[in-house]
């Protein structure tokens, strides 16, 4: 998230909460696609991290790019945390440990999608190369530990940093030391974001699995397909993972409400500063408990709109749904991730058909699912059969989706392209991350070197 919500208007009753949440209903005509995708800075000279200071520098690299593309800086306490575009087409921010995050614009078809991420990277390796810095595509930091990993000044990690410890094992590997790639997808009722809200949480282990590429950890081996999906296995329960209430028949906007106002909060802002509020839940919050703490101390809907996005379910509601299983990877993925959930969920037959394949899996199957596929990934066995050949289905079923929306670009190609390498991965039966253990052990000579030329930006 590019930048945290200001909006003073105050909460006085539950329903206004659920409302929030419902008014992102929208006809199928204005359904957007809003992707997201992270990379590892590094420096060519030593595969060595880039820190946030300096002539070379993350934010010298920021300000460079502010002045070539004439976005708006987002500041924090002084320091240039990221850009916004004047007109609200897109967002980059910085995730804790310098990653580099692009907030794609909302966009009507996959062509779009993929203009916009290699325009993205284009630019930034026109700011960057002068600098020595490339870009990794990976899931997970391979060659760094965490005391080496950078730290960037934006106050909310600062929060998140001396939370985490307290509540999960990995929450500081994934602040640091991960990177997705994510989608942001529309529903247009409470019986369609139902819908789409339960086909994807039951296949959230599945793009876990077909995106695995974080094999490495520490300059070896970590023994993971994605080691980026064993650390959302034990980060914070209390508001990551997935939810059992959302397999419910009935469930819906006001159920997810209802457990987000008992997740602890992680930071409320006033007068431009955060606040730390780790120690209370939003519902307490509703009920005074900040009141002699901080100024002004009852709950904005802005407040409301910040703690939302402080919550990582596998599938996360807002005023849209957002995609989150999935490991960072090169620039043929970060088109196939979209499409991957477009062609399930944007296309009526598809998305009957998905329901219909996935209406009888269980909130326990689904869990067992989840924590074999870091190790297993399309190896791990799922109703008696290996996932490979479901995620032969899924893939069907998104090619169907696409194919029936019909969005050509300017040569006359559909959005079906873009599931290619998904289909090859399948087709294959290894996994990137398979693929680069291979390599590790054979023509990299169990180096970790090889990694930054070959899944650079």
């Amino acid at each position: 998230m590019a930048r945290d919500t200001t909006d003073d208007q105050p909460i006085e009753k539950i329903d206004e909460l659920v409302s929030y949440i419902a008014a992102g209903c929208k006809p199928g005509e204005a359904w957007r696609i809003g992707t997201e995708h992270e990379k590892f800075p590094f420096y060519v000279d030593g595969n060595r991290p880039v820190p946030y200071e300096g002539e070379r520098g993350i934010k010298a690299l920021l300000e460079g790019m502010r002045r070539t593309l004439g976005w708006d800086p987002i500041e924090d306490a002084g320091h240039i945390i990221g850009l916004v575009e004047p007109t609200g087409q897109g967002a980059i921010s910085l995730e804790p440990g310098g990653q580099f995050e692009l907030s794609g614009a909302a966009l009507e078809t996959l062509h779009q999608t993929c203009r916009e991420g290699n325009a993205h990277l284009a630019q930034l390796r026109e700011m960057a190369e002068p600098l020595g810095i490339r870009f990794l595509g990976l899931g997970g930091s391979p060659k760094w530990r965490l005391s080496e990993t950078p730290k960037m000044p934006k106050s909310r990690y600062d929060i998140m940093t001396a939370y985490m410890p307290k509540v999960g094992a990995h929450g500081l590997d994934m602040m640091y030391r991960t990177c997705t790639i994510q989608v942001n997808l529309d529903f247009s009722s409470e019986a369609d974001m139902r819908r789409k809200m339960q086909v994807s949480s039951r296949l959230q282990p599945l793009s876990t699995a077909l995106f695995a590429n974080s094999p490495f950890t520490d300059g070896g081996l970590n023994g993971f397909q994605s080691w980026r999906g064993e650390i959302w296995r034990d980060t914070d329960n209390q508001r990551s993972g997935q939810l059992p209430f959302v397999f419910s028949s009935d469930f819906g906007f006001a159920d997810y409400v209802e457990w987000a106002l008992d997740v602890p909060m992680y930071f409320v802002i006033r007068e431009g500063r955060y606040h730390d509020c780790t120690h209370v839940t939003f519902r307490q919050f509703m009920k005074g408990a900040l009141r002699k703490e901080l100024p002004s101390g009852m709950p904005t809907m802005g407040d409301w709109a910040n703690h939302l996005s402080t919550l990582f379910p596998d599938v996360r509601l807002k005023r849209f749904l957002e995609m989150r299983g999935a490991d960072g990877g090169p620039w043929r993925r970060i088109c196939a991730l979209p499409a991957f959930w477009v062609g399930l969920l944007y296309d009526s037959e598809a998305l009957d058909a998905a329901e219909e394949l996935t209406k009888g899996w269980s909130f326990e199957e689904v869990i067992a699912m989840r924590d074999a596929v870091p190790v297993e990934a399309l190896s791990a066995s799922f109703r008696n059969h290996e996932l490979r050949e479901t995620a032969r289905e899924v893939l069907a079923i998104a090619r169907l989706g696409l194919k029936n929306r019909a969005r050509f670009n300017r040569e006359g190609f559909d959005e079906t392209g873009f599931l290619n390498p998904l289909d090859e991965v399948v087709a294959r039966g290894t996994t990137s991350a398979q693929e680069m253990v291979n390599a590790f052990n054979t023509r990299w000579g169990g180096s970790i070197e090889p990694v930054f030329l070959e899944h650079a930006y």
